[in-house]
Protein backbone atom coordinates (compact mmCIF):
# COMPACT_ATOMS: atom_id res chain seq x y z
CA UNK A 1 0.00 0.00 0.00
CA UNK A 2 1.50 3.33 -0.90
CA UNK A 3 2.09 5.35 1.93
CA UNK A 4 0.66 9.50 1.87
CA UNK A 5 2.98 12.33 3.54
CA UNK A 6 0.81 13.70 6.65
CA UNK A 7 0.47 17.11 7.17
CA UNK A 8 1.37 19.11 9.82
CA UNK A 9 -1.33 20.00 12.75
CA UNK A 10 -2.74 23.48 12.90
CA UNK A 11 -1.97 25.97 15.86
CA UNK A 12 -5.50 24.95 17.29
CA UNK A 13 -4.89 21.40 16.74
CA UNK A 14 -1.65 21.13 18.41
CA UNK A 15 -2.89 22.81 21.18
CA UNK A 16 -6.33 20.77 21.49
CA UNK A 17 -4.20 17.54 21.72
CA UNK A 18 -1.91 18.87 24.26
CA UNK A 19 -4.90 20.01 26.30
CA UNK A 20 -6.23 16.38 26.32
CA UNK A 21 -2.81 14.89 27.29
CA UNK A 22 -2.29 17.32 30.45
CA UNK A 23 -6.24 16.45 31.10
CA UNK A 24 -5.03 12.40 31.31
CA UNK A 25 -2.18 13.26 33.16
CA UNK A 26 -3.99 15.23 35.73
CA UNK A 27 -6.24 12.16 35.91
CA UNK A 28 -3.79 9.56 36.34
CA UNK A 29 -2.02 11.71 38.97
CA UNK A 30 -6.00 12.09 41.30
CA UNK A 31 -6.68 7.99 40.70
CA UNK A 32 -2.92 7.74 41.86
CA UNK A 33 -3.19 10.08 44.94
CA UNK A 34 -6.78 8.70 45.85
CA UNK A 35 -5.39 5.09 45.84
CA UNK A 36 -2.46 5.92 48.02
CA UNK A 37 -4.76 7.62 50.71
CA UNK A 38 -7.51 5.03 50.68
CA UNK A 39 -4.29 2.22 51.60
CA UNK A 40 -2.98 4.34 54.50
CA UNK A 41 -6.72 5.78 55.30
CA UNK A 42 -6.91 4.73 60.00
CA UNK A 43 -8.51 6.94 61.99
CA UNK A 44 -5.18 7.24 64.17
CA UNK A 45 -2.58 7.91 60.89
CA UNK A 46 -4.99 10.32 59.79
CA UNK A 47 -5.80 12.14 63.09
CA UNK A 48 -9.56 11.53 62.04
CA UNK A 49 -10.30 11.07 66.13
CA UNK A 50 -11.27 14.50 66.47
CA UNK A 51 -13.51 13.97 69.38
CA UNK A 52 -10.57 12.23 71.58
CA UNK A 53 -8.00 14.52 70.59
CA UNK A 54 -10.21 17.00 72.25
CA UNK A 55 -9.11 17.47 75.55
CA UNK A 56 -11.76 17.61 78.14
CA UNK A 57 -12.48 20.92 80.23
CA UNK A 58 -12.72 19.08 83.20
CA UNK A 59 -9.69 19.05 85.51
CA UNK A 60 -8.30 16.26 87.38
CA UNK A 61 -9.42 12.74 87.68
CA UNK A 62 -8.24 9.37 87.18
CA UNK A 63 -6.97 8.80 84.12
CA UNK A 64 -8.11 5.83 83.22
CA UNK A 65 -11.87 7.14 83.46
CA UNK A 66 -10.74 10.89 81.20
CA UNK A 67 -9.43 8.34 78.53
CA UNK A 68 -12.69 6.55 78.39
CA UNK A 69 -14.56 9.48 78.14
CA UNK A 70 -12.44 10.89 75.19
CA UNK A 71 -12.75 7.49 73.44
CA UNK A 72 -16.52 7.74 73.68
CA UNK A 73 -16.77 10.83 71.91
CA UNK A 74 -14.32 9.82 69.23
CA UNK A 75 -17.35 7.46 67.89
CA UNK A 76 -19.64 9.64 69.74
CA UNK A 77 -19.17 13.48 68.35
CA UNK A 78 -16.23 13.18 66.65
CA UNK A 79 -15.93 16.59 66.02
CA UNK A 80 -12.85 18.76 67.40
CA UNK A 81 -15.43 20.88 69.57
CA UNK A 82 -17.47 18.17 70.62
CA UNK A 83 -19.27 19.63 73.71
CA UNK A 84 -21.72 22.17 71.12
CA UNK A 85 -22.02 19.65 68.92
CA UNK A 86 -26.03 18.27 68.12
CA UNK A 87 -26.89 15.08 66.19
CA UNK A 88 -25.97 15.69 62.68
CA UNK A 89 -22.99 18.15 63.07
CA UNK A 90 -25.08 21.67 63.90
CA UNK A 91 -23.60 23.76 66.49
CA UNK A 92 -25.42 25.20 69.40
CA UNK A 93 -24.21 28.31 71.44
CA UNK A 94 -26.50 28.64 74.12
CA UNK A 95 -25.40 25.95 76.65
CA UNK A 96 -27.41 26.85 80.01
CA UNK A 97 -29.33 23.71 79.50
CA UNK A 98 -29.90 21.00 77.37
CA UNK A 99 -31.07 22.19 74.02
CA UNK A 100 -33.85 19.52 73.43
CA UNK A 101 -34.10 19.83 70.00
CA UNK A 102 -34.96 16.52 68.03
CA UNK A 103 -34.09 16.17 64.92
CA UNK A 104 -34.63 13.67 62.34
CA UNK A 105 -32.47 10.63 61.85
CA UNK A 106 -30.61 10.36 58.25
CA UNK A 107 -29.44 7.19 58.87
CA UNK A 108 -29.03 3.69 60.48
CA UNK A 109 -31.87 1.49 62.11
CA UNK A 110 -33.98 4.42 63.56
CA UNK A 111 -33.53 6.37 60.35
CA UNK A 112 -37.20 8.60 60.31
CA UNK A 113 -37.14 8.89 63.90
CA UNK A 114 -36.06 12.07 65.85
CA UNK A 115 -33.25 12.28 68.29
CA UNK A 116 -31.82 14.66 71.58
CA UNK A 117 -28.84 13.35 71.22
CA UNK A 118 -26.48 16.63 72.14
CA UNK A 119 -22.56 17.40 73.71
CA UNK A 120 -19.98 15.67 73.43
CA UNK A 121 -21.05 12.29 74.87
CA UNK A 122 -24.83 12.66 72.99
CA UNK A 123 -26.79 12.86 75.42
CA UNK A 124 -30.61 12.77 74.60
CA UNK A 125 -32.90 14.62 76.82
CA UNK A 126 -34.17 12.26 79.33
CA UNK A 127 -30.88 10.59 80.16
CA UNK A 128 -29.30 13.94 80.60
CA UNK A 129 -32.03 14.57 83.22
CA UNK A 130 -31.95 11.60 84.62
CA UNK A 131 -28.05 11.61 85.18
CA UNK A 132 -28.00 15.17 86.17
CA UNK A 133 -30.68 14.70 89.03
CA UNK A 134 -27.93 12.23 90.46
CA UNK A 135 -24.69 13.59 89.30
CA UNK A 136 -25.09 17.05 88.60
CA UNK A 137 -22.65 18.72 90.78
CA UNK A 138 -23.90 22.41 90.68
CA UNK A 139 -27.96 22.25 89.72
CA UNK A 140 -29.98 25.36 90.29
CA UNK A 141 -33.58 26.25 90.59
CA UNK A 142 -36.39 26.80 93.43
CA UNK A 143 -38.52 24.42 95.32
CA UNK A 144 -39.19 21.22 93.19
CA UNK A 145 -37.96 22.90 89.92
CA UNK A 146 -34.16 22.26 89.13
CA UNK A 147 -32.62 22.94 86.02
CA UNK A 148 -28.78 22.09 84.71
CA UNK A 149 -26.46 23.85 83.28
CA UNK A 150 -25.13 21.77 80.15
CA UNK A 151 -21.67 24.10 79.99
CA UNK A 152 -18.95 21.22 78.60
CA UNK A 153 -17.31 21.39 82.53
CA UNK A 154 -20.69 19.67 83.63
CA UNK A 155 -21.03 17.33 80.99
CA UNK A 156 -17.95 16.17 81.61
CA UNK A 157 -18.62 16.00 85.52
CA UNK A 158 -21.85 14.06 85.30
CA UNK A 159 -20.38 11.53 82.98
CA UNK A 160 -17.31 10.72 85.08
CA UNK A 161 -19.23 10.50 88.44
CA UNK A 162 -21.82 8.16 86.33
CA UNK A 163 -18.93 6.19 85.13
CA UNK A 164 -17.27 6.12 88.82
CA UNK A 165 -20.96 4.54 90.18
CA UNK A 166 -20.28 0.88 90.80
CA UNK A 167 -23.88 0.44 91.07
CA UNK A 168 -24.89 2.17 88.07
CA UNK A 169 -23.13 -0.62 85.84
CA UNK A 170 -23.26 -3.58 87.96
CA UNK A 171 -19.04 -3.56 88.13
CA UNK A 172 -16.01 -1.42 88.51
CA UNK A 173 -15.07 0.32 85.22
CA UNK A 174 -11.94 1.56 86.58
CA UNK A 175 -10.67 -1.71 88.05
CA UNK A 176 -11.59 -3.24 84.26
CA UNK A 177 -9.78 -0.23 82.96
CA UNK A 178 -6.76 -0.95 85.03
CA UNK A 179 -7.22 -4.55 84.26
CA UNK A 180 -6.75 -4.11 80.82
CA UNK A 181 -10.15 -5.16 79.46
CA UNK A 182 -11.12 -2.12 77.55
CA UNK A 183 -13.45 -4.54 75.40
CA UNK A 184 -15.72 -5.41 78.08
CA UNK A 185 -15.62 -1.87 78.92
CA UNK A 186 -17.22 -0.49 75.98
CA UNK A 187 -19.42 -3.45 75.69
CA UNK A 188 -21.31 -3.05 78.67
CA UNK A 189 -21.35 0.93 78.17
CA UNK A 190 -22.50 -0.17 74.24
CA UNK A 191 -26.38 -0.20 75.37
CA UNK A 192 -26.06 3.11 76.53
CA UNK A 193 -23.47 4.50 73.46
CA UNK A 194 -24.48 2.72 70.83
CA UNK A 195 -21.80 3.14 68.42
CA UNK A 196 -19.12 1.45 70.82
CA UNK A 197 -18.57 -1.01 68.97
CA UNK A 198 -21.01 -3.73 70.32
CA UNK A 199 -23.83 -1.59 70.25
CA UNK A 200 -26.60 -1.36 66.94
CA UNK A 201 -25.22 1.71 65.37
CA UNK A 202 -21.62 0.73 64.20
CA UNK A 203 -19.59 4.00 62.63
CA UNK A 204 -16.51 4.09 60.65
CA UNK A 205 -14.68 4.67 64.42
CA UNK A 206 -16.02 1.79 66.60
CA UNK A 207 -13.37 -0.50 65.43
CA UNK A 208 -10.79 1.54 66.40
CA UNK A 209 -11.82 2.59 69.63
CA UNK A 210 -9.15 -0.02 71.22
CA UNK A 211 -6.17 1.74 69.73
CA UNK A 212 -7.71 4.97 70.43
CA UNK A 213 -8.27 4.34 73.77
CA UNK A 214 -4.73 3.18 74.65
CA UNK A 215 -3.45 6.18 72.48
CA UNK A 216 -5.25 8.50 74.73
CA UNK A 217 -4.49 6.76 78.06
CA UNK A 218 -1.19 7.11 77.23
CA UNK A 219 -1.55 11.16 77.09
CA UNK A 220 -3.68 10.69 80.14
CA UNK A 221 -1.32 8.87 82.38
CA UNK A 222 1.64 10.95 81.41
CA UNK A 223 -0.62 14.35 82.52
CA UNK A 224 -1.04 12.56 85.75
CA UNK A 225 2.67 12.32 86.19
CA UNK A 226 3.67 15.85 84.98
CA UNK A 227 0.79 16.86 87.73
CA UNK A 228 2.59 14.75 90.82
Amino acid sequence: MAKTESKPDSPTKFAENLLVRGLIVLGVLFLVTQFQGKRSSSPLLNSSARGADAPLVMQGGDPYIRALMRTISASESNVSNPYSVVYGGERISDLRQHPDRCITIVAGPNIGDCTTAAGRYQFITTTWLSKARRYHPSPYGFMVWSGYSFEPEYQDEVVYRWLNDRVAWGDDVRQLLKDGKIHTVLEMLSGTWTSLGYGIEDNSMSSELPRVYQRVLREELKQTASRS
